[in-house]
């Protein structure tokens, strides 16, 4: 998230199709169900799975709602920027190597404009991709009422 300087919230919006929004949920419910299944197991055919039906049902149940949720959200921030975003350039300014515990990537600055809202830069962070350099134009959509924008590459 950036803020342009009149107060905005920039959020940058992952594009979601239907195919890949259809898995995300199938992930989602799946994480939902393994738990109670296990216990379903312990009470149905006397299965020794009490303990971890437990355990999975209290860590993976709260993770698959919210991906659920997660999901939700992002298909609906993506029809918002479909039938409402106004066309936009979002110009690569920078390229930075990032490195946290687990993950590895570019830092790739972005300055977004484009008719009806004030030029913004944020940073967005995302795997290394060989068409990406300095100067590069991509193809973006912002809904300047919402702070939402999405960068396609």
């Amino acid at each position: 998230m950036a803020d342009d300087g009149e107060g905005i919230r920039w959020t940058r919006v992952r594009r979601i199709g239907p195919w890949g929004a259809a898995n995300l949920y199938c992930d989602a419910l799946l994480m939902c169900l393994c738990g109670p299944v296990m216990l379903g197991a312990v009470l149905l055919a006397g299965a020794d799975l009490m303990v971890m039906g437990i355990v999975f049902t209290v860590v993976f149940l709260p993770l698959g709602l919210g991906l659920w949720a997660h999901t939700s959200v992002e298909r609906e921030h993506n029809r918002r920027l479909d039938a409402a975003g106004l066309p936009a350039t979002a110009e690569v300014t920078d390229l930075t190597p990032w490195e946290d515990a687990d993950d590895a990537g570019l830092a790739v600055g972005l300055r977004v404009s484009g008719p009806g809202f004030r030029t913004f830069e944020v940073t967005w962070r995302r795997s290394s991709h060989d068409a990406l350099r300095v100067g590069l134009r991509l193809t973006a959509v912002v809904d300047p009422s919402g702070g939402l924008f999405r960068v396609d590459l």
